[in-house]
């Protein structure tokens, strides 16, 4: 299974981008999607998450009425909408999916997840 990520890019402060990862290979099931981030010189964050089949979706305090999370069963495909964006949102994103072996672990922990995209960096400008 590979996670391919695109539609980061440049914008200024305000903007808006909008996140897709599309996942490719064998056939793919999964409980839980999420988006996580990680600037220069800090640990990885976690952006927002959702769940496959009940399309519950969790965001990040700080992304949150900002960021919409959303997933296309169909094209097994994640969006992530991105409006207002900051400065402070400046980072690679990196997409994930788990195999729903690991729900222990909440969906705002990268430890449940078990296959990533290379990331898409987002840069946006003060």
């Amino acid at each position: 299974v590979q996670l391919q990520a695109s539609g980061g890019g440049l914008v200024q402060t305000g903007g808006s981008l909008r996140l897709s990862c599309r996942a490719s290979g064998r056939a793919f099931g999964s409980y839980a999607w999420g988006l996580f981030r990680q600037a220069p010189g800090k640990e990885r964050e976690f952006v927002a998450a959702v769940t496959w089949r009940e399309g519950r979706r969790t965001y990040a305090d700080s992304v949150r009425g900002r960021f919409t999370i959303s997933r296309d069963a169909a094209e097994n495909t994640v969006s992530l909408q991105m409006n207002g964006l900051k400065p402070e949102d400046s980072a690679i994103y990196y997409c994930a999916a788990d195999q729903g072996k690991k729900t222990h672990y909440i969906v705002s922990d990268y430890r449940r997840y078990d296959y990533w995209g290379q990331g898409t960096l987002v840069t946006v400008s003060s």
